[in-house]
Formats: C-alpha cells, sequence, structure tokens
C-alpha cells in the first residue's frame, strides 16, 4: 500500500539536502567515468539514462522511509 505521501512534494530538511547533494556528487562521478570507458552506442545510452534514473531515486529514499513515510 501506498504511503498517503507518495505524490506529494516531501521538503527536504537541510541535513537531507547535504546528503542529496553529496549523492548527486557521486552519481555524477560514476556517470563520468561510465562516459570515459564506454563507447558510444544504444547500450551506452541506456546506462547513462539508468544512473540518472537512479540518482533520482536516492533523493526519494533520503526523504522517505522503507514503508513511504517521511523521514523526518
Amino acid at each position: 500500500m501506498l504511503h498517503s505521501s507518495t505524490f506529494e512534494y516531501l521538503q527536504p530538511t537541510k541535513d537531507q539536502l547535504v546528503t542529496m547533494s553529496n549523492a548527486r556528487a557521486a552519481t555524477k562521478n560514476y556517470a563520468s567515468t561510465i562516459e570515459e570507458l564506454l563507447s558510444d552506442g544504444p547500450d551506452k545510452t541506456y546506462i547513462l539514462r539508468k544512473i540518472r534514473e537512479i540518482g533520482m531515486w536516492v533523493n526519494v529514499a533520503i526523504t522517505r522511509t522503507a514503508d513511504g513515510t517521511p523521514r523526518v
């Protein structure tokens, strides 16, 4: 069952914003490494899109607990 706030915006706390920034930097670093290592093509495009998706889900995980309730 989805939590009632699943589709609502959760304003991150200051600590969560710092964590998000750190996670974004790590995701960007990983994507840059993949960009350098792989030849251009559909597989590389797919991988980079998935890394971007993972980065977005990390932000969700930072602001929510496992059951979907807001993390405070």
